[in-house]
Protein backbone atom coordinates (compact mmCIF):
# COMPACT_ATOMS: atom_id res chain seq x y z
CA UNK A 1 0.00 0.00 0.00
CA UNK A 2 1.66 2.99 -1.26
CA UNK A 3 0.33 6.74 -0.38
CA UNK A 4 1.70 10.30 -1.07
CA UNK A 5 1.45 13.03 1.88
CA UNK A 6 2.12 16.72 0.95
CA UNK A 7 4.09 18.46 3.41
CA UNK A 8 5.03 21.78 3.72
CA UNK A 9 7.73 23.12 6.28
CA UNK A 10 7.74 26.45 8.17
CA UNK A 11 10.80 27.76 8.65
CA UNK A 12 14.24 28.62 6.37
CA UNK A 13 14.10 27.10 2.98
CA UNK A 14 17.39 25.55 1.95
CA UNK A 15 17.46 24.49 -1.00
CA UNK A 16 16.32 20.80 -0.53
CA UNK A 17 18.67 18.45 -2.45
CA UNK A 18 21.61 20.46 -3.16
CA UNK A 19 25.33 19.23 -2.68
CA UNK A 20 25.77 20.18 0.72
CA UNK A 21 29.12 20.66 2.49
CA UNK A 22 30.43 18.30 4.93
CA UNK A 23 32.50 17.77 8.16
CA UNK A 24 34.76 15.03 9.15
CA UNK A 25 35.60 15.14 12.65
CA UNK A 26 33.32 14.93 16.03
CA UNK A 27 31.90 17.41 16.15
CA UNK A 28 31.98 19.55 13.44
CA UNK A 29 30.49 22.28 11.92
CA UNK A 30 31.23 22.73 8.26
CA UNK A 31 31.08 26.31 6.66
CA UNK A 32 28.50 26.60 4.82
CA UNK A 33 25.60 24.14 3.01
CA UNK A 34 25.43 24.89 -1.03
CA UNK A 35 23.32 27.27 -2.12
CA UNK A 36 24.11 29.69 0.68
CA UNK A 37 21.87 27.30 3.16
CA UNK A 38 22.62 26.79 6.99
CA UNK A 39 25.59 25.23 8.30
CA UNK A 40 26.34 21.64 9.13
CA UNK A 41 27.36 19.52 11.92
CA UNK A 42 28.11 16.35 12.50
CA UNK A 43 29.15 14.14 15.25
CA UNK A 44 31.23 10.89 14.26
CA UNK A 45 30.17 7.86 16.41
CA UNK A 46 32.36 5.02 17.22
CA UNK A 47 30.39 1.78 18.37
CA UNK A 48 32.11 0.88 21.80
CA UNK A 49 34.72 -2.53 21.89
CA UNK A 50 34.56 -2.48 17.99
CA UNK A 51 36.53 -0.13 15.34
CA UNK A 52 33.30 0.62 13.54
CA UNK A 53 32.20 4.16 13.27
CA UNK A 54 29.32 6.12 11.74
CA UNK A 55 28.30 9.87 11.56
CA UNK A 56 25.49 11.56 12.64
CA UNK A 57 23.82 15.05 11.48
CA UNK A 58 22.31 17.83 13.63
CA UNK A 59 18.90 18.13 12.11
CA UNK A 60 17.52 21.91 12.88
CA UNK A 61 14.15 22.29 14.76
CA UNK A 62 11.44 23.36 12.71
CA UNK A 63 7.62 22.45 11.50
CA UNK A 64 6.32 20.47 9.67
CA UNK A 65 2.48 20.00 8.33
CA UNK A 66 1.52 16.94 7.17
CA UNK A 67 -1.93 14.78 6.41
CA UNK A 68 -3.09 12.58 8.68
CA UNK A 69 -5.21 9.51 7.84
CA UNK A 70 -8.43 11.59 7.50
CA UNK A 71 -6.34 14.00 5.27
CA UNK A 72 -6.78 16.61 7.85
CA UNK A 73 -3.49 18.93 8.17
CA UNK A 74 -1.56 18.37 11.35
CA UNK A 75 1.35 20.72 12.53
CA UNK A 76 3.77 18.75 13.85
CA UNK A 77 7.01 20.17 16.05
CA UNK A 78 10.13 18.78 14.87
CA UNK A 79 13.10 18.63 17.92
CA UNK A 80 16.59 19.22 17.39
CA UNK A 81 18.01 15.70 17.34
CA UNK A 82 20.98 14.07 15.63
CA UNK A 83 19.92 11.99 12.22
CA UNK A 84 22.61 9.16 10.84
CA UNK A 85 23.56 10.40 7.85
CA UNK A 86 23.68 7.44 5.98
CA UNK A 87 21.53 4.65 6.24
CA UNK A 88 22.54 1.85 8.77
CA UNK A 89 25.16 -0.18 7.25
CA UNK A 90 26.14 -3.73 7.51
CA UNK A 91 29.64 -3.28 9.56
CA UNK A 92 27.08 -1.68 12.37
CA UNK A 93 24.28 -4.15 12.06
CA UNK A 94 26.47 -7.12 11.53
CA UNK A 95 27.69 -6.57 15.32
CA UNK A 96 24.16 -6.54 16.77
CA UNK A 97 23.17 -9.78 15.23
CA UNK A 98 25.95 -11.58 15.06
CA UNK A 99 26.81 -10.97 18.34
CA UNK A 100 29.98 -9.76 17.86
CA UNK A 101 29.70 -7.25 20.88
CA UNK A 102 29.86 -10.19 23.37
CA UNK A 103 32.89 -12.42 23.58
CA UNK A 104 32.77 -15.54 22.10
CA UNK A 105 31.83 -17.94 25.03
CA UNK A 106 28.51 -15.88 25.61
CA UNK A 107 27.21 -15.92 22.31
CA UNK A 108 25.39 -19.16 22.56
CA UNK A 109 23.28 -18.21 24.85
CA UNK A 110 21.21 -15.99 22.20
CA UNK A 111 20.13 -19.18 20.91
CA UNK A 112 19.34 -21.09 24.01
CA UNK A 113 18.63 -17.83 26.53
CA UNK A 114 14.50 -16.71 26.14
CA UNK A 115 15.25 -13.22 26.73
CA UNK A 116 18.90 -13.37 24.59
CA UNK A 117 17.00 -14.89 21.60
CA UNK A 118 14.03 -11.79 21.73
CA UNK A 119 17.09 -9.42 21.97
CA UNK A 120 18.74 -10.72 18.77
CA UNK A 121 17.60 -11.39 15.10
CA UNK A 122 17.11 -15.50 14.41
CA UNK A 123 19.43 -16.70 12.51
CA UNK A 124 18.81 -16.21 8.26
CA UNK A 125 18.43 -19.53 6.26
CA UNK A 126 20.40 -17.52 3.27
CA UNK A 127 23.01 -14.83 3.47
CA UNK A 128 20.85 -11.44 4.40
CA UNK A 129 23.29 -9.18 1.99
CA UNK A 130 21.60 -11.22 -0.86
CA UNK A 131 25.26 -11.37 -2.59
CA UNK A 132 24.68 -7.86 -3.11
CA UNK A 133 27.64 -6.42 -0.81
CA UNK A 134 28.69 -6.03 2.39
CA UNK A 135 31.22 -3.16 2.69
CA UNK A 136 29.89 0.54 3.07
CA UNK A 137 25.99 -1.30 2.00
CA UNK A 138 23.01 -0.26 4.06
CA UNK A 139 21.93 -3.54 6.01
CA UNK A 140 18.76 -4.58 4.45
CA UNK A 141 15.94 -6.73 4.84
CA UNK A 142 14.95 -6.74 8.45
CA UNK A 143 11.84 -6.79 10.13
CA UNK A 144 10.58 -2.98 11.98
CA UNK A 145 10.82 -4.93 15.19
CA UNK A 146 14.53 -5.59 14.55
CA UNK A 147 15.46 -2.21 13.51
CA UNK A 148 13.79 -0.93 17.00
CA UNK A 149 15.47 -3.69 19.15
CA UNK A 150 18.66 -2.27 16.96
CA UNK A 151 18.00 1.32 18.18
CA UNK A 152 17.32 -0.47 21.97
CA UNK A 153 21.05 -1.86 21.56
CA UNK A 154 22.85 0.73 20.33
CA UNK A 155 20.95 3.12 23.10
CA UNK A 156 22.55 0.46 25.73
CA UNK A 157 25.91 0.30 23.93
CA UNK A 158 26.54 4.12 23.71
CA UNK A 159 24.48 5.66 26.38
CA UNK A 160 22.65 7.66 24.02
CA UNK A 161 18.90 7.40 22.96
CA UNK A 162 18.79 5.75 20.16
CA UNK A 163 15.38 4.96 17.67
CA UNK A 164 13.87 5.08 14.64
CA UNK A 165 12.63 8.59 12.79
CA UNK A 166 9.24 9.16 12.76
CA UNK A 167 7.51 9.96 9.80
CA UNK A 168 7.56 13.60 10.12
CA UNK A 169 10.87 14.00 11.32
CA UNK A 170 12.03 11.92 7.89
CA UNK A 171 10.47 13.72 6.05
CA UNK A 172 11.33 16.80 7.46
CA UNK A 173 15.06 15.90 6.66
CA UNK A 174 14.38 14.63 3.42
CA UNK A 175 13.36 17.64 1.86
CA UNK A 176 15.92 19.63 4.22
CA UNK A 177 13.97 22.82 4.00
CA UNK A 178 13.02 22.61 0.44
CA UNK A 179 9.41 21.67 -1.07
CA UNK A 180 7.74 18.53 -1.29
CA UNK A 181 8.18 17.97 -5.30
CA UNK A 182 9.42 14.90 -7.28
CA UNK A 183 12.71 15.83 -8.90
CA UNK A 184 13.07 15.29 -12.71
CA UNK A 185 15.14 12.15 -13.86
CA UNK A 186 18.16 14.34 -14.63
CA UNK A 187 18.18 15.64 -11.00
CA UNK A 188 17.04 12.38 -8.94
CA UNK A 189 19.94 10.68 -10.91
CA UNK A 190 22.13 12.33 -8.92
CA UNK A 191 20.79 11.68 -5.43
CA UNK A 192 19.27 8.21 -5.55
CA UNK A 193 19.46 4.85 -6.80
CA UNK A 194 15.91 3.74 -8.07
CA UNK A 195 15.08 1.39 -10.79
CA UNK A 196 16.94 3.27 -13.69
CA UNK A 197 20.50 3.45 -12.40
CA UNK A 198 19.93 0.95 -9.60
CA UNK A 199 21.05 -2.26 -11.48
CA UNK A 200 18.25 -3.89 -9.24
CA UNK A 201 20.27 -4.25 -6.18
CA UNK A 202 20.74 -2.31 -3.44
CA UNK A 203 24.17 0.27 -4.06
CA UNK A 204 26.69 0.94 -1.73
CA UNK A 205 25.56 4.17 1.08
CA UNK A 206 27.03 7.65 0.28
CA UNK A 207 27.72 7.65 -3.43
CA UNK A 208 25.57 10.08 -4.03
CA UNK A 209 24.98 13.55 -3.70
CA UNK A 210 24.19 14.60 -0.27
CA UNK A 211 20.91 17.35 0.16
CA UNK A 212 21.50 20.27 1.38
CA UNK A 213 21.39 19.02 5.01
CA UNK A 214 24.22 16.63 4.60
CA UNK A 215 22.33 13.67 4.33
CA UNK A 216 22.94 10.55 1.70
CA UNK A 217 20.48 7.87 0.22
CA UNK A 218 17.31 9.74 1.88
CA UNK A 219 15.33 9.14 -1.51
CA UNK A 220 15.79 5.46 -3.50
CA UNK A 221 18.72 2.96 -2.65
CA UNK A 222 16.61 0.96 0.30
CA UNK A 223 13.20 2.35 1.59
CA UNK A 224 13.71 3.20 5.55
CA UNK A 225 11.71 1.95 8.51
CA UNK A 226 9.44 5.39 9.90
CA UNK A 227 6.75 5.69 12.56
CA UNK A 228 3.97 6.77 10.85
CA UNK A 229 1.94 9.79 12.65
CA UNK A 230 -0.62 7.06 14.22
CA UNK A 231 1.92 4.88 15.37
CA UNK A 232 2.26 2.10 12.54
CA UNK A 233 5.02 1.46 10.67
CA UNK A 234 6.03 1.82 6.99
CA UNK A 235 8.70 2.13 4.81
CA UNK A 236 9.53 5.79 3.19
CA UNK A 237 11.22 7.22 0.52
CA UNK A 238 11.13 4.40 -2.40
CA UNK A 239 14.13 1.80 -3.20
CA UNK A 240 16.20 1.04 -6.10
CA UNK A 241 13.24 -0.96 -7.21
CA UNK A 242 11.20 1.93 -8.00
CA UNK A 243 10.59 3.90 -10.59
CA UNK A 244 11.20 7.81 -10.63
CA UNK A 245 7.66 8.49 -9.84
CA UNK A 246 7.59 6.64 -6.51
CA UNK A 247 10.94 7.82 -5.64
CA UNK A 248 10.11 11.23 -3.43
CA UNK A 249 9.59 12.77 -0.24
CA UNK A 250 5.96 11.75 0.44
CA UNK A 251 6.44 8.06 -0.79
CA UNK A 252 4.91 5.59 1.82
CA UNK A 253 4.80 1.82 1.61
CA UNK A 254 3.14 -0.54 4.47
CA UNK A 255 4.33 -4.01 5.48
CA UNK A 256 3.00 -6.16 2.84
CA UNK A 257 3.23 -10.36 4.23
CA UNK A 258 2.24 -11.20 0.63
CA UNK A 259 4.77 -9.40 -1.27
CA UNK A 260 7.93 -9.28 1.44
CA UNK A 261 7.55 -12.75 2.83
CA UNK A 262 6.27 -14.50 -0.38
CA UNK A 263 9.17 -16.97 -0.73
CA UNK A 264 10.03 -17.29 2.87
CA UNK A 265 10.52 -21.37 2.85
CA UNK A 266 9.72 -21.93 6.85
CA UNK A 267 6.98 -22.81 8.70
CA UNK A 268 5.90 -20.51 10.59
CA UNK A 269 7.35 -17.55 8.82
CA UNK A 270 10.47 -15.59 9.89
CA UNK A 271 10.26 -12.99 12.22
CA UNK A 272 13.82 -11.29 12.09
CA UNK A 273 14.21 -11.27 8.17
CA UNK A 274 11.95 -10.63 5.05
CA UNK A 275 12.73 -12.85 2.58
CA UNK A 276 11.57 -10.53 -0.48
CA UNK A 277 12.51 -7.30 1.60
CA UNK A 278 15.78 -6.46 0.25
CA UNK A 279 14.59 -3.33 -0.30
CA UNK A 280 14.42 -2.67 2.80
CA UNK A 281 16.68 -0.74 5.81
CA UNK A 282 16.70 2.66 7.97
CA UNK A 283 18.56 4.99 9.92
CA UNK A 284 18.27 5.95 13.35
CA UNK A 285 17.87 8.69 15.30
CA UNK A 286 19.82 10.32 18.23
CA UNK A 287 17.65 12.29 21.11
CA UNK A 288 20.53 13.45 23.35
Amino acid sequence: MRRSITVAVLGVLVGGFALGALAEEKPKTAAVAAGGGPATTTDKIKVPGTVVEFKLVKLPAGKITMKDKEGKDKEVEIKGVWIGQTEVTWEEYDIYWEVLDLPAHERSATKSDKDMIRSRPSAPYSPPDRGWGRHGYPANGMFCREAKVYCQWLSKMTGHKYRLLTEAEWEYACRAGGPAVKLPDRELKEVAWYSLNGDEKVQPVAKKKPNAWGLYDTLGNVAEWVTMLDNSEAVAGGSFQEDAEDVHPGQREAYSNKKWQKTDPQEPQGRSWLSDGGFVGFRVVRED
